[in-house]
């Protein structure tokens, strides 16, 4: 963390360092801005109120507790079933927060020079990562990677398979820059799958093509930091790595015969050897700094890195203690994506699990469960922390409430 906060800083606190009360002002002015217009096209709404900035910090905490509670619906809270919630129900009524939800904008009106299909949510996506940049300094490990944003496979399992048919399946694909040590993703890239314009999947049906593009997109602030950014099979590639490496980025990446971009690396080493091999066997060949690593456990793994030496040696440490010996890069590529393994399975469940029609709102509500969990892994690296151990579960339920208005900011006892 780039700022030192206060044993006493709150959830609501950490949250802001990413989505500070200018940008939250900004979304009060633009969803009143459309309902003005909105009503002026469509006829006047009795009932509507101007939004402040206290309801839409309320409006923007009862959507967030869907993460934490993990209910398909935000009404729930005004029902009077299983995940009703009286004391945050007492904050708003359910009509003014439908009402907020029906005009919610980020910005209200389209320019006639937009064609991209993410223009009502990019200032916001566009803030966020000018917040990241702000607020945290990686390490020099990092991982592109898509992280873990579908159905919850609990609310898969108890759907019946015309509630399947109904749900519209997501337009994007979102990509991220993730710290291999301590799991902040330091930047989000969103690829619209079809409507997008040029850059569309549908236009672009050569996955390596894509892949690539999405790589060169998340590295863009990153030349010149002599950062080891480790890929898997779809990005990687010879032509990218060496791109890469003009610009002071280094790679470790695991290759796939049918995944991967394999232009330019000698077909030997793609292909299995006949003859049997043991365990923890490798052969190297090298081009420059360019290493094409193809290592055997129980079966052939291919690594292309330009960030570790070939000769230093490294384990690979099985259950039992059994040691498996490989090459350094192998070592380094197995820790890094184990650890972001672990943070997809610990913070993914804390997705907000409210599901909107329009993509880019879906975008927008993604985005904001990212800085939620940034804003947790912040608040673990202070000394905050060690005055209340919050879980990240428990970090969620006091962020809400003290969006609403619920909690104050004093320290916790």
């Amino acid at each position: 963390p780039t700022r030192k906060m206060p044993p006493s800083a709150s959830a609501v606190d950490f949250f802001q360092l990413l989505v500070p009360d200018n940008v939250l002002k900004s979304m009060v002015v633009q969803t009143n801005m459309y309902a003005r217009k909105f009503q002026e096209r469509f006829g006047s709404d009795g009932s509507w109120v101007e939004v402040t900035l206290a309801e839409m910090k309320a409006f923007l905490g009862y959507v967030m507790s869907t993460s934490v509670s993990h209910c398909e619906s935000v009404l729930s809270i005004w029902s009077s079933g299983f995940y009703s919630n009286r004391s945050l129900a007492l904050v708003m009524s359910q009509a003014r927060f439908e009402k907020i939800l029906k005009y919610f904008h980020v910005v209200a009106f389209r320019s006639s020079q937009s064609t991209h299909g993410l223009y009502k949510v990019q200032p916001f996506l566009d803030s966020l990562q000018s917040s990241f940049d702000a607020a945290f300094r990686p390490s020099q490990t990092q991982v592109l990677h898509e992280p873990l944003i579908d159905e919850d496979p609990v609310f898969i399992a108890t759907c019946t398979e015309r509630e399947l048919r109904k749900r519209k399946k997501r337009k994007f694909s979102l990509w991220v820059r993730q710290c291999s040590s301590t799991g902040f993703i330091i930047q989000i890239y969103v690829h619209l799958k079809e409507g997008g314009g040029p850059d569309s999947l549908d236009a672009l049906k050569d996955k390596p093509q894509l892949h690539g593009m999405v790589a060169r997109s998340l590295c863009r602030n990153a030349a010149g930091k002599n950062y080891i950014i480790f890929t898997g099979p779809s990005i990687t590639s010879l032509t990218l790595f060496e791109e890469f490496e003009k610009q002071g980025i280094y790679c470790c990446g695991l290759l796939s015969a049918r995944k991967s971009d394999c232009t330019g690396l000698p077909p030997s080493m793609l292909t299995n050897p006949v003859t049997p091999q043991a365990r923890g066997q490798h052969q190297i060949r090298t081009k420059g700094n360019m290493s094409l690593i193809c290592w055997y456990n129980k079966g052939h793994f291919r690594f292309l890195t330009n960030a570790y030496s070939p000769v230093q040696q490294g384990v690979i440490i099985k259950r039992r203690s059994v040691e498996i010996p490989c090459p350094l890069a192998v070592e380094a590529f197995a820790a890094h994506l184990s650890y972001i393994c672990r943070y997809d399975d610990k913070y993914s469940k804390y997705f907000i699990s409210h599901k909107p029609n329009k993509t880019w709102q879906q975008v927008f509500w993604f985005a904001i469960s990212i800085a939620v969990n940034n804003a947790y892994i912040l608040y673990k690296m202070s000394d905050a922390y060690h005055v209340k151990r919050y879980s990240r579960a428990q970090f969620g339920e006091r962020l809400v409430r003290e969006l609403l208005g619920l909690e104050d900011s004093s320290p916790a006892h």
